[in-house]
């Protein structure tokens, strides 16, 4: 079975943890975190080009500790698209403000700066665009309207690490950008997240709000929880770092096979990046022109046992507990439409080619 995402892990991460239970060091309330914090936060800070990178222990934890950073609490709402994993909208829910759900452009997949317009109010406070498959969103578009309607802008960049929008990383454009390091992303640390800022004030909100709201001793200043990262999975996302660019050529290179063995192929679209956003191909993403196609493809390609996906059907506005009147045509449409597909680096060339054959003839 080919799954469709795996960590890549070798010797380097098993001798850096083995190292931390040696030194009995797995884990410390200290302000700025452990050694191996420390070194990851310092690699990601260079890789990104930015000014702070704070670790935490999720990816959801990083986008609720940023939430409460700019401020965003009771009474407030907070503007995202509806197709995306459930954190980005529960991390909302956490702070006490509301999601309100924003469509998505059908190219990309991310969110409609134009339907993000019609539905501010008053209660807004912030915009939440998720770079979702590592499509990076229009920032340009976003970060205009925030800036005239004064809205904090915090990147969900879960997916994204990689991912370029105007030759610029993703998750640095906003006021705050979040990272995962689930054992599925680009790059893991089992469990493991990450805010990114230029803003000092943020940064060492985010410091506080990750550590109980403490600076020195029991001097709890702000609310903050425990969100620290442990220096195991430090240890593991210390190494990790040394090795992205070898994990991203790989899977540039497996997007590639597909996408020119697919080329032509009729029944569904292929991703494409654009003169302004390169992807980090976290998932191979196609959209079928019927629903009923797609999950007739997805049942062929999980029968050749290869590990093709639905992210997210049902999208979070139509899940029980946000169910509500939301209308978004385009995030129905997608839901019902998309199949991601592995590109991740266990999978070698001729893998590549095998599930690009069985896709066409799915396809018919």
């Amino acid at each position: 079975m080919i799954p469709i995402n795996r960590p890549w892990l070798g010797e380097e991460e098993k001798r850096e943890v083995m190292a931390v239970l040696d030194e009995n060091a797995l884990t410390t309330a200290a302000r700025d975190g452990g050694k191996r914090v420390r070194d990851f936060e310092s690699s990601l800070r260079q890789y990104l080009g930015c000014k702070h990178a704070l670790a935490v222990n999720s990816g959801t934890a990083a986008l609720q500790a940023a939430l409460m950073a700019a401020g965003v609490g009771q009474g407030h709402e907070v503007l995202l698209p509806s197709f995306t994993f459930v954190a980005t909208a529960n991390a909302v829910v956490a702070t006490g403000a509301r999601p309100v759900f924003v469509d998505i452009d059908k190219k990309n997949f991310t969110i409609d700066a134009a339907d993000a317009r019609k539905k501010i109010t008053k209660k807004t406070r912030a915009m939440i665009p998720v770079h979702l498959y590592g499509h990076p969103c229009d920032m340009d578009a976003i970060s205009e309207l925030a800036e005239k309607r004064s809205l904090a802008v915090i990147e969900d960049a879960c997916q994204s690490l990689g991912s370029t929008y105007k030759e610029r990383q993703t998750g640095t454009f906003g006021d705050m950008g979040c990272f995962s390091m689930y054992a599925s992303k680009v790059l893991t640390a089992g469990e493991g997240g990450a805010v990114v800022t230029d803003d000092d004030r943020l940064a060492e909100k985010i410091k506080m709000i990750r550590n109980h709201g403490m600076v020195e001793g029991y001097d709890t200043r702000v609310l903050g929880l425990n969100l620290r990262l442990p220096e195991l999975s430090a240890a593991i996302a210390k190494v990790q770092m040394l090795k992205l660019g070898q994990m991203l050529d790989a899977r540039r290179r497996n997007a590639k096979i597909m996408s020119e063995l697919l080329s032509g192929a009729k029944g569904f679209a292929l991703p494409e990046e654009s003169a302004d956003a390169r992807f980090n191909w976290y998932l191979y993403t196609v959209a079928f022109g019927k629903s009923a196609d797609r999950d007739a493809a997805k049942g062929a390609l999980q029968k050749d046992e290869i590990g093709a996906a639905v992210y997210y059907d049902p999208p979070v506005h139509r899940t029980p507990f946000y169910r509500g009147k939301a209308k978004l045509p385009a995030t129905d449409w997608a839901a019902r439409r998309v199949l991601s597909l592995p590109v991740h680096p266990g999978v070698g060339e001729a893998q590549a080619a095998r599930i690009a054959a069985s896709l066409k003839a799915a396809a018919g």
